[in-house]
């Protein structure tokens, strides 16, 4: 069985929780045994961005045992790397053993952690005008990191992934690492991801 966690806070983009949920919600189908929940600083309510509200099942203290703890991303993401509660966890999770994989601006967050120092890792690339680029803040902050153009990063024990959307080939890549490839290709069929999924490595690589 592989327990997935996925790491939430306050200004978490919507999407990313469909990325990543979802797409374990829908492989659940195929992989019957898959285990997963959102984990936040004290549980309960959080406001992702734009207001929608999600219910996180777990505090940090009363979490139960995973095998991959995925942060998610979202303009929350500023003020999530300034919370020592939640950097710790993080690293905590990854000391006792954990996989950390993050999803888009999840990648901003997990730099901030150290756990890319000595790394190549990716994050957020495209942008609305006036914005600063993620991918360019990253190799300006954390000089320590690789920043690679990439659709995703493995790096074994530690994981990054690009922009918004990409949150699914993310979640879909760790499916077939933990569950098998057939799992993932099924799961991605009943999504109707199939096709997208397939152009996205074909024009974008991972690492």
């Amino acid at each position: 069985m592989t327990r997935f966690a996925i790491l939430a806070y306050d200004g978490i983009e919507p999407i990313d929780i469909g990325a990543t949920y979802g797409v374990l919600s829908m492989a659940k189908r195929i992989v019957p045994d898959l285990s997963f929940h959102v984990v936040s600083r004290a549980g309960g309510e959080i406001v992702m961005a734009n207001g929608l509200r999600l219910i996180a099942d777990h505090g940090f203290d009363e979490a139960p045992a995973a095998d991959i703890l995925m942060v998610l991303g979202g303009p929350g993401w500023s003020q999530a790397t300034e919370d020592r509660a939640l950097l710790d966890h993080i690293r905590a999770f990854h000391a006792g053993g954990g996989t950390v994989a993050a999803v888009c601006t999840g990648g901003m967050i997990l730099a901030a952690t150290g756990l890319l120092d000595g790394r190549r890792a990716t994050t957020k690339r495209e942008i609305v005008a006036g914005e600063a680029r993620p991918l360019g803040l990253l190799a300006e902050r954390h000089g320590a990191v690789e920043t690679v153009e990439a659709r995703l990063v493995d790096e074994g024990d530690v994981l990054t992934g690009g922009g918004v959307s990409l949150g699914m080939d993310m979640t879909l890549h760790l499916i077939a690492r933990e569950c098998g490839a057939e799992a993932a290709a099924e799961t991605a069929r009943i999504l109707e991801y199939t096709t997208a999924w397939e152009a996205n490595r074909r024009s974008f690589a991972a690492v």
